[in-house]
């Protein structure tokens, strides 16, 4: 049996807007039910769920891993803010209640590319930095590249210098297949590439035309890449991350049929080999 592990990423529940924020915990129920062992809860979902005392009592009650914690920040300048490292500094310090949880960095994207090369430079600078504190600590990092126009690593060539200017000692990589796709890449070829940094795996789908598409009916090969990481052993969790248009208006039925899906093809390779 493999030992990849399926999570849930909180985002679905942000497309709506404000509305779930503060209900974490009626989120983790249709994560449950819909078969995953793990959340990936991004950091303005936490809430009372900050006290971790209530959140291992909330893992327990819906039979949950806390996989991955989400942060994102800016890191816009040479250095962390004073801002970005008080709040970074806080998820470390919660994270010592949470040994096994991987520690996510994901960079919120500007309106444009402009400066792109300091901005590169920077960003790195920060992120390694708050990686190597992590680190310090005994927190698994990994670091989440994303495709919307303004991100400032969204194409092959910006993830050469991303991925090489990781501090690979500190931080691994996680590959988000749908914004590999939406930057013109081959999630796999890229992944192959890169595989000695690989941490984590997020999984969405896309259709062709670029939209992000219901889990399985888009462009995205989950069943290759999949297999792929079976066959280089990769031991650590894939993440499930739906965007498609109807989780604006139903976050918790999309959540659900991506548990169908996940049961009817992902599953049974896991659990094959």
């Amino acid at each position: 049996m493999s030992k990849i592990k399926l999570a849930c990423e909180t985002y679905t529940w942000q497309m709506p807007g404000e509305q779930y924020k503060g209900k974490l915990e009626h989120i983790m129920e249709v994560i449950a039910k819909a078969g995953f062992t793990g959340i990936e809860p991004e950091t303005s979902f936490m809430q009372h769920l900050e006290d971790p005392i209530l959140m291992k009592e909330a893992l327990n009650k819906y039979g949950l891993e806390l996989s991955v914690l989400c942060v994102v920040e800016d890191w816009l300048h040479p250095q962390e803010t004073r801002e970005e490292r008080a709040r970074a500094d806080k998820w470390i310090q919660f994270l010592s209640h949470f040994p096994n949880t991987i520690l996510l960095p994901v960079q919120m994207p500007q309106s444009d590319r402009s400066n792109l090369k300091a901005r590169q430079a920077n960003l790195l600078t920060c992120v390694n930095a708050f990686a190597q504190r992590a680190n310090d600590k005994g927190i698994t990092c990994s670091y989440h590249p994303n495709s919307p126009a303004g991100s400032v690593f969204r194409t092959e060539e910006d993830y050469k210098i991303l991925l090489n200017g990781l501090d690979e000692k500190v931080i691994g990589y996680c590959p988000d297949v749908g914004h590999m796709a939406k930057g013109e890449m081959d999630p796999l070829v890229i992944m192959k590439q890169y595989r000695s940094l690989i941490n984590l795996v997020h999984y969405k789908d896309m259709y062709k035309d670029g939209t992000w598409a219901e889990t399985g009916k888009g462009i995205i090969d989950f069943v290759g890449i999949t297999q792929y990481l079976i066959d280089t052993d990769y031991e650590g969790w894939i993440t499930m991350e739906d965007e498609c248009d109807e989780c604006i208006t139903m976050p918790d039925k999309v959540t659900l049929r991506d548990g169908i899906y996940i049961d009817e093809v992902l599953r049974p390779m896991l659990t094959l080999q």
